[in-house]
């Protein structure tokens, strides 16, 4: 058996057991999600935060739009997409699980403009025991719709569908603000985007 010399001896020691590497590396690991209505700028903001943090983006949108767009029928829509965007958000987990569990950072663009929709999603982190900040993002509608129209129109870096006007204002309907209550133990950043 070799004899470890005095350098050996050292590194040796300062090398973490495998369980206690995986337990630092998931501390290192954050998990940010960005939530808020259509068009308030959270593909900008997720872009901007993946750089800052060296973080992996996952945008809902981008993965509608590759796997789905071809085979939009032309009635039924919204059924459609809700069960399509439903496995695109389980995959999206599994993917976002495996990469905290190996110490990168996660942004999520994944939709949930309802509150019954994050508290299941804040339930399945919870149970994963990842450490999460959920970033709010929102802007008056009227900014919203200006620049949904804009970004249909330009086709620039935070595209992926175009939006039309009905399914904007549709959105926009069913978009739930955070309250007291859900922001209560979370880390919670809100971010006006108005300007």
């Amino acid at each position: 058996m070799k004899k470890m010399t005095t350098h050996e001896e050292r590194t040796s020691s300062k090398r973490a057991a495998p369980d206690e590497q995986h337990a630092a590396s998931r501390g290192m690991a954050h998990l940010h999600l960005i939530v808020g209505p259509v068009g308030a700028g959270k593909s900008t903001f997720a872009l901007q935060l993946c750089r800052e943090q060296r973080a992996v983006r996952l945008n809902l949108d981008e993965w509608m739009a590759t796997l789905f767009r071809p085979d939009r029928p032309d009635a039924g829509v919204l059924e459609w997409y809700l069960e399509r965007t439903g496995r695109c958000i389980e995959q999206i987990w599994t993917l976002t699980e495996r990469m905290l569990e190996v110490g990168t950072s996660v942004v999520l663009e994944i939709g949930l403009i309802r509150r019954d929709h994050r508290e299941r999603f804040y339930e399945r982190v919870d149970v994963s025991g990842h450490r999460m900040t959920i970033h709010v993002l929102d802007a008056p509608r009227d900014l919203r719709r200006e620049r949904v129209q804009r970004r249909n129109q330009q086709k620039g870096d935070t595209f992926s569908m175009v939006v039309p006007p009905d399914f904007f204002e549709f959105a926009s309907d069913m978009w739930q603000p955070l309250d007291d209550t859900e922001c209560d133990g979370r880390d919670v950043r809100i971010l006006s985007t108005g300007d």
